[in-house]
Protein backbone atom coordinates (compact mmCIF):
# COMPACT_ATOMS: atom_id res chain seq x y z
CA UNK A 1 0.00 0.00 0.00
CA UNK A 2 1.36 3.41 -0.97
CA UNK A 3 1.71 5.70 2.04
CA UNK A 4 1.40 9.48 1.77
CA UNK A 5 3.48 11.11 4.51
CA UNK A 6 2.13 14.56 3.71
CA UNK A 7 2.03 17.28 6.36
CA UNK A 8 -0.20 20.32 5.82
CA UNK A 9 -3.07 22.33 7.30
CA UNK A 10 -6.35 22.72 5.41
CA UNK A 11 -8.21 25.98 5.94
CA UNK A 12 -11.60 27.41 5.03
CA UNK A 13 -13.26 30.74 5.78
CA UNK A 14 -16.83 31.94 5.58
CA UNK A 15 -17.49 35.67 5.22
CA UNK A 16 -20.24 37.96 6.44
CA UNK A 17 -20.53 39.81 3.13
CA UNK A 18 -18.69 40.40 -0.14
CA UNK A 19 -15.74 42.09 1.61
CA UNK A 20 -12.66 39.89 1.79
CA UNK A 21 -12.05 41.31 5.26
CA UNK A 22 -15.36 40.06 6.65
CA UNK A 23 -14.29 36.65 7.96
CA UNK A 24 -16.98 35.32 10.28
CA UNK A 25 -15.81 31.72 10.75
CA UNK A 26 -12.80 29.53 10.09
CA UNK A 27 -12.13 25.81 9.99
CA UNK A 28 -8.65 24.30 10.31
CA UNK A 29 -7.61 20.68 9.85
CA UNK A 30 -4.05 19.50 10.60
CA UNK A 31 -2.75 16.55 8.60
CA UNK A 32 0.30 14.50 9.51
CA UNK A 33 1.51 11.59 7.39
CA UNK A 34 -1.61 11.95 5.26
CA UNK A 35 -4.00 11.56 8.19
CA UNK A 36 -6.07 14.09 10.15
CA UNK A 37 -4.58 14.48 13.62
CA UNK A 38 -6.33 17.64 14.83
CA UNK A 39 -9.10 19.98 13.79
CA UNK A 40 -10.69 23.13 15.14
CA UNK A 41 -13.14 25.79 14.07
CA UNK A 42 -14.56 28.96 15.55
CA UNK A 43 -16.62 32.03 14.85
CA UNK A 44 -14.96 35.39 14.16
CA UNK A 45 -16.30 38.86 14.77
CA UNK A 46 -15.56 40.71 11.51
CA UNK A 47 -13.59 43.98 11.70
CA UNK A 48 -15.51 47.22 12.13
CA UNK A 49 -16.68 48.49 8.77
CA UNK A 50 -16.75 44.95 7.39
CA UNK A 51 -19.19 43.52 9.92
CA UNK A 52 -22.47 43.75 7.99
CA UNK A 53 -24.07 40.34 7.44
CA UNK A 54 -25.63 40.18 4.01
CA UNK A 55 -28.77 38.13 3.52
CA UNK A 56 -27.07 36.26 0.67
CA UNK A 57 -24.06 35.17 2.73
CA UNK A 58 -26.18 34.20 5.72
CA UNK A 59 -28.36 32.11 3.44
CA UNK A 60 -25.24 30.25 2.27
CA UNK A 61 -23.55 29.51 5.60
CA UNK A 62 -26.32 30.10 8.15
CA UNK A 63 -24.28 32.40 10.41
CA UNK A 64 -26.11 35.47 11.70
CA UNK A 65 -24.71 38.67 13.18
CA UNK A 66 -25.85 37.98 16.74
CA UNK A 67 -23.93 34.70 16.77
CA UNK A 68 -20.53 36.40 16.46
CA UNK A 69 -21.04 39.15 19.03
CA UNK A 70 -19.14 37.26 21.73
CA UNK A 71 -16.49 35.92 19.36
CA UNK A 72 -12.90 37.09 19.14
CA UNK A 73 -12.07 39.62 16.48
CA UNK A 74 -9.44 39.13 13.81
CA UNK A 75 -6.79 40.97 15.81
CA UNK A 76 -7.22 38.63 18.78
CA UNK A 77 -7.62 35.35 16.91
CA UNK A 78 -4.93 35.55 14.21
CA UNK A 79 -2.25 34.24 16.64
CA UNK A 80 -4.52 31.27 17.42
CA UNK A 81 -4.99 30.56 13.73
CA UNK A 82 -1.30 30.53 12.88
CA UNK A 83 -0.44 28.92 16.19
CA UNK A 84 -2.50 25.96 15.01
CA UNK A 85 -1.14 25.94 11.47
CA UNK A 86 2.47 26.60 12.45
CA UNK A 87 4.80 26.52 9.46
CA UNK A 88 2.57 24.20 7.45
CA UNK A 89 1.67 24.77 3.85
CA UNK A 90 -1.97 25.89 3.91
CA UNK A 91 -4.33 24.16 1.50
CA UNK A 92 -7.73 25.52 0.53
CA UNK A 93 -10.30 24.96 -2.19
CA UNK A 94 -10.21 28.04 -4.41
CA UNK A 95 -7.32 29.23 -2.25
CA UNK A 96 -7.30 32.71 -3.74
CA UNK A 97 -10.51 33.41 -1.82
CA UNK A 98 -9.23 32.16 1.54
CA UNK A 99 -5.83 33.82 1.20
CA UNK A 100 -7.65 36.99 0.20
CA UNK A 101 -9.56 36.82 3.47
CA UNK A 102 -6.32 36.66 5.47
CA UNK A 103 -4.86 39.53 3.45
CA UNK A 104 -8.02 41.66 3.62
CA UNK A 105 -8.71 41.14 7.31
CA UNK A 106 -5.10 41.92 8.23
CA UNK A 107 -5.25 45.12 6.19
CA UNK A 108 -8.57 46.08 7.83
CA UNK A 109 -7.11 45.93 11.36
CA UNK A 110 -3.61 47.17 10.53
CA UNK A 111 -1.78 43.89 11.06
CA UNK A 112 1.22 42.75 9.07
CA UNK A 113 0.07 39.99 6.78
CA UNK A 114 1.61 36.55 7.45
CA UNK A 115 3.34 34.92 4.48
CA UNK A 116 2.45 31.21 4.50
CA UNK A 117 2.99 28.99 1.50
CA UNK A 118 -0.30 27.72 0.12
CA UNK A 119 -1.70 25.23 -2.35
CA UNK A 120 -5.10 25.28 -4.03
CA UNK A 121 -6.99 21.97 -3.89
CA UNK A 122 -9.28 23.20 -6.69
CA UNK A 123 -6.29 23.38 -9.02
CA UNK A 124 -5.07 20.00 -7.81
CA UNK A 125 -8.52 18.47 -8.38
CA UNK A 126 -8.57 19.74 -11.96
CA UNK A 127 -5.28 17.92 -12.58
CA UNK A 128 -6.42 14.75 -10.83
CA UNK A 129 -10.06 14.00 -11.68
CA UNK A 130 -12.32 14.22 -14.73
CA UNK A 131 -15.48 15.92 -13.48
CA UNK A 132 -18.27 18.08 -14.87
CA UNK A 133 -17.60 20.55 -12.06
CA UNK A 134 -14.74 20.90 -9.59
CA UNK A 135 -16.80 22.56 -6.87
CA UNK A 136 -15.82 21.33 -3.43
CA UNK A 137 -18.67 18.81 -2.93
CA UNK A 138 -18.00 17.09 -6.26
CA UNK A 139 -14.21 17.09 -5.91
CA UNK A 140 -14.53 15.77 -2.35
CA UNK A 141 -16.88 13.02 -3.56
CA UNK A 142 -14.28 12.00 -6.13
CA UNK A 143 -11.78 11.75 -3.28
CA UNK A 144 -14.13 9.50 -1.29
CA UNK A 145 -15.24 12.20 1.16
CA UNK A 146 -19.02 12.26 1.02
CA UNK A 147 -22.06 13.78 2.71
CA UNK A 148 -20.59 16.77 4.53
CA UNK A 149 -22.13 20.09 5.54
CA UNK A 150 -20.93 22.30 2.70
CA UNK A 151 -20.28 25.92 3.79
CA UNK A 152 -19.59 24.87 7.34
CA UNK A 153 -15.99 26.07 7.57
CA UNK A 154 -14.67 23.05 9.46
CA UNK A 155 -16.48 20.54 7.25
CA UNK A 156 -15.17 22.29 4.14
CA UNK A 157 -11.61 22.23 5.50
CA UNK A 158 -11.95 18.49 6.16
CA UNK A 159 -13.15 17.97 2.59
CA UNK A 160 -10.22 19.96 1.26
CA UNK A 161 -7.79 17.92 3.36
CA UNK A 162 -9.28 14.71 1.94
CA UNK A 163 -8.82 15.89 -1.65
CA UNK A 164 -5.14 16.62 -1.11
CA UNK A 165 -4.46 13.27 0.58
CA UNK A 166 -6.31 11.33 -2.12
CA UNK A 167 -4.69 13.30 -4.94
CA UNK A 168 -1.24 12.63 -3.48
CA UNK A 169 -1.88 8.90 -3.79
CA UNK A 170 -3.04 9.34 -7.37
CA UNK A 171 0.08 11.31 -8.27
CA UNK A 172 2.49 9.17 -6.28
CA UNK A 173 3.55 12.17 -4.19
CA UNK A 174 5.26 11.87 -0.82
CA UNK A 175 4.97 15.51 0.24
CA UNK A 176 3.08 18.65 -0.73
CA UNK A 177 5.88 19.95 -2.93
CA UNK A 178 6.04 16.69 -4.83
CA UNK A 179 2.27 16.73 -5.26
CA UNK A 180 2.46 20.20 -6.76
CA UNK A 181 5.29 19.13 -9.05
CA UNK A 182 3.60 15.94 -10.21
CA UNK A 183 0.23 17.63 -10.73
CA UNK A 184 1.75 20.61 -12.53
CA UNK A 185 0.31 23.24 -10.19
CA UNK A 186 1.85 26.08 -8.19
CA UNK A 187 2.61 26.61 -4.55
CA UNK A 188 2.22 30.31 -3.84
CA UNK A 189 3.36 32.54 -1.01
CA UNK A 190 0.81 34.92 0.48
CA UNK A 191 1.77 38.57 0.08
CA UNK A 192 0.18 41.69 1.61
CA UNK A 193 -2.39 43.69 -0.30
CA UNK A 194 -0.88 45.70 -3.12
CA UNK A 195 1.97 43.30 -3.86
CA UNK A 196 2.28 40.67 -6.53
CA UNK A 197 2.19 37.08 -5.24
CA UNK A 198 5.47 35.22 -5.13
CA UNK A 199 5.10 31.88 -6.85
CA UNK A 200 7.00 28.65 -6.77
CA UNK A 201 6.40 27.05 -10.16
CA UNK A 202 6.66 23.33 -10.75
CA UNK A 203 6.62 21.99 -14.32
Amino acid sequence: MFLVPLDYTAIDFETANSSSASACSVGLVKVRDGKVVDKVGWLIKPPLGHDFFSEWNTRIHGIEEHQVQGAKGWLEQLPDLFGFAGDDVLVAHNAGFDMGVIRGACAAVGLDCPAPRYLCSLQVARKTYTLDSYRLPLAAYAAGFEEFAHHDALADAEACAAIIAHAAKRHGARDVDELAANAGVKINVLKPAGTKPSTVVFR
